[in-house]
């Protein structure tokens, strides 16, 4: 038997704190709204939707900014929320794959799937994107879909925010030149890192990809040559998937509503009877 070739689909949500709570109150989706956690006075805004960010606000903003916006709806973060949506998002994605990894950030959810081996039942990549995208959509979430025989330049694909596209698929082979637009930021990127980068010009996955590996390799050390692989879709990943957790439950089956009654009849007469016996003669 031959190994099916990997490819795997990225489910990714934006604005994951804003769209867990505005799923549950579809009233308000055609407000601004914007997401605040931290201590008051301090907190701030988390996460926001198309509407407040179209009135020019932006996460970061203090409770103070966001007041001179006086048509925008304010929503505390709420973390039990979002691990509720967050888990009937996976259950989505486990429904074209058994093998599902979270790979949730804390402003988005981000799930892989490997879908290796699923054509003969949801059909080219495409049409279980589109099928992906329809389930997520009945939940009340939007979303996009990257697909990629490389794991990682699918996640990349699906953390770029400039295209607008729902589903990206990039053809076996091709995934340099697919990746090579886009911006350093959606790597993984420690902030000494992107000074690093900044500093050298380096602005998009394709100008790193094209730095020499050796010359990489000595300024940034080992991390310089996976963050290439990274850039250039080459770089392998050992695939780790969501176990179901596990839980203890006890049950007792009781007997037939008729038979429960009839018990419960018998051993109330028992205790009266009992209690006729115990209780002393008058005389």
């Amino acid at each position: 038997m031959t190994k099916s070739a990997e490819l795997y689909a990225c489910l990714c949500a934006r604005e994951f704190p804003a769209q867990a709570l505005l799923r549950l109150r579809p009233e308000l989706r055609d407000q601004p709204c914007v997401v605040m956690e931290g201590v008051p006075p301090l907190e701030q805004v988390c996460s926001l939707n198309t509407k407040a960010r179209l009135l020019g606000m932006t996460r970061g903003m203090t409770r103070v900014e966001v007041d001179t916006f006086p048509a925008s709806v304010v929503l505390p973060r709420s973390l039990k929320t979002e691990a509720q949506t967050r888990a009937i998002l996976l259950e989505c994605a486990g429904a074209f794959s058994p093998r599902v990894e979270d790979r949730s950030e804390s402003i988005a959810f981000l799930s892989g799937i490997d879908i290796a081996g699923t054509g003969s039942l949801f059909g080219p990549p495409e049409k279980l994107a589109q099928s992906l995208l329809q389930r997520v959509r009945a939940v009340g979430v939007t979303a996009t879909v990257s697909v990629s025989s490389n794991f990682h330049a699918a996640v990349c694909l699906a953390r770029d925010s400039s295209l607008r596209i729902a589903v990206r698929v990039i053809p076996l082979g091709e995934e340099a030149t697919a990746l090579a637009n886009l911006p350093v930021a959606v790597l993984d990127l420690t902030e000494m890192q992107a000074e690093t980068f900044a500093s050298w010009g380096i602005r998009t996955l394709g100008m790193l990809a094209a730095l020499p590996e050796r010359d990489l390799i000595a300024r940034l050390g080992q991390d310089g040559k996976r963050l290439r692989q990274l850039a250039r879709g080459e770089l392998p990943h050992l695939f780790q998937p969501v176990e179901p957790g596990f839980t203890l439950s006890e049950r007792i089956e009781l007997d037939s509503p008729g038979e429960f009654r009839d018990s419960r009849q018998h051993n109330l007469e028992n205790r009266r009877i009992l209690k006729t016996r115990d209780r002393p003669r008058e005389f």
